[in-house]
């Protein structure tokens, strides 16, 4: 996903009221910036440190600025934006980078599904729009994506960053898919730099971690790709561990 024109760098000061930012800018001028964030932002809330926002030409918007990339407590950067997941996955799908989603006929974005009343982030579907079984690339493929943000040092992240009772309930979703005889994927988007492996924060979230874990059982898919994050350009580049 190449960003033009290129984020702009600043100084972190605070997050306050969930979606406002303050932050400095090169030239010293203090700023507040929306923070298109709803979880808790664990470990990446640094003041004094780098940051990186976007600027809109929006008449309509109240803030010109939305922050993208912060600096965790650990020193790594942090992509904060959670409308960038969505299309950092949706483009390595259609170029083919992520092996167990390659070779379907089509894609498509916000479908309803579900008992529950959901949105599915990615829905793929074959030619033939039949039941498959898990790990075959014909049928559906249910894709809910999630961000990973939870800098926790040594190389390792977590999710999720705080309650999501929204969450669990995607993951209940995608287990009835399954139980229909499509494919359901849970795809960790990792936008975080420093970091080798995965796991779930079972003492923020204990329901959503259990949840996970039947979700599994019962064969959903959990796949785990990390990004890399320029000024100009984010972009998945590599799989990483999912530690259970």
């Amino acid at each position: 996903m190449h960003i033009t024109p290129a984020l702009r760098c600043g100084t972190f000061i605070k997050r306050y009221k969930r979606f406002f930012t303050d932050i400095y800018t090169a030239d010293g001028d203090l700023i507040t910036v929306h923070c298109p964030n709803t979880g808790s932002m664990k470990n990446c809330q640094v003041e004094g440190s780098p940051c990186w926002y976007s600027l809109s030409d929006n008449p309509k918007r109240k803030l010109a600025g939305t922050l993208e990339i912060v600096t965790t407590a650990f020193g790594n950067l942090a992509g904060v934006n959670t409308g960038r997941p969505n299309h950092l996955v949706r483009e390595a799908i259609e170029n083919e980078l992520i092996p167990e989603l390659r070779g379907y006929a089509s894609l498509r974005t916000e479908v309803r599904y579900g008992e529950e009343k959901s949105r599915i982030d990615l829905l793929l579907e074959s030619e033939d729009d039949g039941v498959i079984e898990s790990g075959s690339n014909s049928g559906c493929c249910y894709v809910e994506v999630k961000n990973v943000t939870l800098d926790c040092g040594d190389r390792h992240a977590q999710f999720p960053d705080s309650v999501t009772t929204r969450g669990s309930k995607h993951l209940r979703e995608l287990v009835a898919m399954v139980a229909e005889g499509h494919r359901a994927v849970l795809f960790f988007c990792v936008q975080l730099s420093g970091v080798e492996a995965v796991s779930v924060a079972a003492h923020i979230d204990p329901i959503y971690a259990e949840t996970l874990t039947a979700a599994i059982a019962a064969g959903v898919e959990v796949i785990v790709w990390q990004a890399d994050m320029t000024s100009s350009c984010i972009s998945l580049q590599r799989p990483l561990t999912l530690v259970l």
